[in-house]
């Protein structure tokens, strides 16, 4: 009996500053992939491929672009300092993480960017990891099951717009162009002049992590480097 290929999950966020994106890719089940999108010339570039678990809607990115707040399951670091469930913050599209803050649970998790250096995190207060102490970066937290964070809402999930009906994600780029991904493949919609577009196809690729560039390990403190470019997707 042939196994039927199961395409990809995808889901994106943009940046609210800039023509910049990220695309978490999902599958097989086990592997998450992280892909950059430059928006203005709709060109991809491969980021990091991580064996775990992310949660897109719990994720961020920051208005301008540069940084990625993830929030990321791995059952086996459970008995580390890392604990099994942590957010963390790295440069988009990578996943070397500048700052790190273990959680130990998958309730609450992740945030939102309040600035392109600052962000609220869904737990209660807590030490970033020594390896990981997030330099540069202004923290503050937010319990998931207060009132306060119930009423005033300062870090909420992303979300699908749900403006195509079947689509498993949709969204508006920053040019307010509808997309959607679907079968593996983020598609540019139709309108009264144009057909719909697949702006790329994301189902024949296979895990394949590689280490981060050097650019993406630089901590914040230090000076501005030229964002590297590794390949086309």
């Amino acid at each position: 009996m042939v196994q039927k290929k199961v395409a990809p999950r995808l889901f994106v966020i943009f940046a609210r500053e800039a023509h910049e994106a990220v695309i978490f890719r999902r599958g097989p089940s086990d592997w998450f992939h992280i892909i950059r999108w430059d928006t203005k010339g709709d060109k991809f570039y491969p980021g990091a491929w991580l064996k775990g678990r992310i949660y897109p809607e719990k994720c961020d990115l920051s208005p301008d672009g540069e940084l990625l707040l993830s929030f990321i399951h791995k059952g086996r670091g459970l008995r580390t300092d890392y604990t099994d469930a942590w957010s963390s913050i790295s440069r988009s599209p990578w996943l070397h993480a500048l700052g790190l803050w273990p959680q130990g649970t998958t309730y609450g998790g992740g945030g939102r960017f309040t600035d392109n250096r600052s962000v609220v995190l869904r737990f209660y207060p807590v030490a970033a990891h020594p390896n990981h102490p997030g330099t540069g970066i202004n923290v503050s937290f937010i319990a998931s099951d207060t009132s306060f964070a119930r009423k005033t809402d300062l870090a909420p999930l992303h979300r699908s717009t749900q403006e195509i009906s079947g689509a498993e994600w949709t969204g508006r780029d920053q040019r307010g162009r509808l997309v959607h991904a679907a079968n593996g493949k983020l598609m540019r919609a139709g309108t009264k002049t144009q057909q719909a577009t697949c702006l790329a196809d994301f189902n024949n690729l296979v895990p394949d992590p590689q280490p981060p560039p050097f650019s993406a390990t630089v901590p914040l403190g230090a000076k501005k480097l030229q964002r590297r470019v590794e390949r086309k997707q």
